[in-house]
């Protein structure tokens, strides 16, 4: 399918059923101005690799902190930028602060490991990655990706790559990081050419790309090819080389990746079959093994495993349910290499695109559909408590607590 043809259909999808999302006024996520940015969130404090989903339980809390929202902002009741907010760490109550706009379909946001400068994927035709210095909301410039449709990035935690993953041409890309913060051409792109795709797919479909532990080697994983790519990354050319392959059973559609913080296993959301999947990691190869599927928990209704999380001391996981609208707990045993299905809890929201961990322990859940995000005290035997009423944010793709 064309690029175009994907685009049409991938929006007719996410935007379909959001009609709760569409009655809110433009400004109802952000608590002001669709294109004002004054009683912005302060900028970033937090310690290097203390961003989305490294996080929780770092420090003790110190007042409000910074939240950023990605949405869509091409597609109805979608917003007009990155939304600005804050969250109070005790209660976990959300107050928006405004709108940065000049980014088109922020989806999926991260942070540079020294807290600040944040990034955001453009995730349209012709795909970008943005660079936003966060002292001064000052947008740093853009480069393209290469590839259409980037839905996912992250940082290396040299803090001198930026890697993304193009959805709709199945490609991933570097980018080289100044000093500034500021992004360079890029210096490699990579398309996955092999495996064939899967049952149902028409090519492949990058959706994650993320730093091992190790730190040397980088994995993408791709829905459209049933497939985790592993890559050693040279740190001196920003360039990739293929180093393995680890396929998942056809028509699983992979999509999230998460590793247990000893970095010898890792856990794999499947969006296709509603399954996820223990995996065993060889750091000194950078080779991974995809165990075998295992249960969500939402039973026969269709749903689709968007995002996974492990928590900082490895003792228990969470994974996003969109469709059944919960979170899956998860007890972490035998040092990483086992999954107990716990229970689901509702999400208290419709179609959880993605979760996050903020630095102080909490869980933040974007709610698609509702344009919502919902938030959660995590407990220390991984129970999950309801921080008070979801905060309106517009088709809510995307929550980056810092």
């Amino acid at each position: 399918m064309s690029g175009a043809g994907w685009s049409r259909r991938r929006f007719a999808g996410l935007l379909a059923g959001a009609a709760t999302a569409a009655a809110l006024p433009s400004a109802a996520g952000c608590g002001g101005s669709p294109g004002g940015t004054s009683a912005a969130p302060s900028p970033a404090r937090s310690a290097p690799g203390a961003s989305a989903g490294s996080a929780g339980r770092q420090r003790d809390a110190a007042g409000p902190r910074p939240l950023y929202l990605g949405t869509y902002t091409s597609g109805e009741g979608g917003g007009t930028g990155i939304g600005l907010a804050e969250y109070d760490p005790g209660t976990g109550r959300i107050t928006g602060r405004g709108v940065l706009t000049g980014v088109d379909d922020p989806s999926y946001l991260a942070v540079h490991p020294d807290g600040h400068t944040l990034y955001a994927v453009s995730e349209r035709e012709a795909g970008a990655v943005t660079a936003v210095r966060l002292s001064d909301r000052e947008i740093l410039g853009n480069r393209s990706t290469g590839g259409a449709a980037p839905c996912h990035l992250s940082v290396h935690p040299s803090g001198r790559w930026l890697f993304s993953a193009s959805y709709g041409s199945g490609s991933v890309a570097v980018h080289p990081v100044d000093a500034s913060g500021a992004l360079g051409e890029r210096t490699d792109l990579v398309t996955h050419s092999a495996p064939p795709p899967g049952p149902g797919q028409d090519g492949p479909h990058a959706h994650q790309i993320v730093t091992a532990p190790d730190g040397g080697h980088v994995l993408a994983v791709d829905l459209g090819t049933d497939t985790v790519y592993s890559y050693r990354l040279d740190e001196a050319s920003g360039t990739l080389t293929e180093v393995a392959r680890a396929g998942t059973r056809p028509g699983a559609g992979p999509r999230h990746l998460t590793f247990h913080p000893a970095g010898r296993h890792a856990y794999l959301a499947n969006e296709v079959d509603d399954t996820v999947a223990v995996c065993a990691y060889d750091p000194g190869a950078g080779h991974l093994t995809v165990g075998e599927p295992q249960s969500t928990g939402t039973g026969s209704g269709t749903s689709y495993p968007a995002q996974i999380l492990v928590t900082p001391d490895g003792s228990h996981a969470f994974l996003a349910n969109r469709g059944h609208n919960s979170l899956t707990r998860y007890a972490v045993e035998a040092e990483g290499a086992r999954l107990r299905l716990l229970d689901t809890v509702p999400v208290g929201g419709d179609f959880p695109r993605q979760i996050a961990f903020s630095p102080d322990g909490l869980l933040f859940a974007a709610n698609q559909k509702s344009g919502t995000v919902s938030v959660f005290h995590v407990s220390q035997d991984g129970g999950l408590r309801p921080a008070g009423e979801p905060f309106a944010s517009p088709v809510a793709v995307c929550a980056l607590p810092l």
